[in-house]
């Protein structure tokens, strides 16, 4: 008498597996999870192909001119001189300035890519830019910065640094 496969009488009281090739089908977990990252990184990879360049140039542009009011805030009040940044230069290459810098500090002029078209909130015919010193705290400035048809808006509340506000 041949033992049953899965009887009691073939060994401990178990059932033998059957075999892989009879009728299993599925995917593992590791499968599954393969598939699942790929999709996802598929996805972000998409999402951030499809980002405006435009608005992404905005972003780098204001987030320089941070750096940049921030520096010559920074030096307006080490040196004790009357600092403001004015949107047009006096070259006509020129984007913007900074009036009341020593001339040992030269600062960039220029947009890195397309022109931004900056204005100034509340700017005047006698104060047509931001004030950046060198008293430490300073009047709310806002400044307005457009390429194309991306918009963002930088400000100070006077104490704090200048940073990116809102997208209006």
């Amino acid at each position: 008498m041949v033992p049953l496969v899965g009887s009691r009488a073939a060994g401990r009281g178990r059932a033998q597996p059957a075999p892989r090739g009879s009728g299993q089908r599925g995917f593992t977990l590791i499968e599954l999870l393969v598939v699942v990252a790929l999709i996802a990184i598929t996805s972000a990879t998409i999402s951030l192909a499809l980002r405006d360049p435009a608005e992404m140039q905005l972003q780098r542009e204001a987030q320089r001119l941070v750096a940049l009011l921030e520096t010559a805030r920074a030096e307006s009040r080490a040196s004790g001189l009357a600092v403001r940044w004015i949107p047009k230069g006096l070259k006509s290459g020129d984007d913007f300035r900074f009036d009341g810098l020593p001339r040992t500090i030269q600062l960039p002029t220029r947009w890195l890519g397309d022109p931004v078209a900056a204005t100034v909130e509340n700017a005047t015919a006698t104060n047509p830019g931001l004030i950046l010193g060198p008293e430490p705290v300073i009047p709310a400035q806002r400044l307005l910065l457009v390429l194309g048809s991306q918009r963002l808006v930088l400000g100070t509340d006077g104490l704090a640094a200048f940073d990116i506000v809102t997208t209006p």
